[in-house]
């Protein structure tokens, strides 16, 4: 949940680097956040449409944490020293999503880079 948090309070942070736990966690925590708003949408009977499962408060939870979670995207790439701009992959249908997937898997680079520190060594 500290993950989950950090990611919050660096709300606009575009800038530095992020641990593959902080990013993963935050995506852990933000489905099932994700997943109670949905539900809670549906106990309530909030929902946009009776096909459509989703409704308001899911609607503003999404919208909430949409740009920590770009913003954490984006650090995460950096600890691999690659610019933001690699989010775009994912406009290519599947194989874009899939090569995200897989760069905010991989280890970051090891000591400085142009993004900043190692944040594995800011810990230690």
């Amino acid at each position: 949940m500290k993950w989950y948090l950090k990611v919050l309070n660096q709300y606009f942070d575009f800038s530095g680097r992020s641990r593959r736990t902080e990013y993963w966690m935050y995506v852990l925590f933000n489905l099932i956040f994700a997943a109670c708003a949905a539900v809670l949408d549906n106990m309530l009977n909030m929902t946009f449409a009776p096909a459509i499962p989703y409704g308001f408060i899911y609607l503003v939870y999404v919208l909430a944490v949409f740009i920590p979670g770009l913003a954490v995207s984006v650090r995460r790439l950096h600890d691999q020293d690659k610019s933001g701009w690699w989010l775009l992959l994912c406009l290519i249908p599947f194989i874009g999503a899939v090569w995200l997937i897989i760069l905010h898997a991989t280890e970051g680079t090891p000591g400085n880079n142009r993004y900043g520190a190692n944040p594995k060594m800011e810990l230690a």
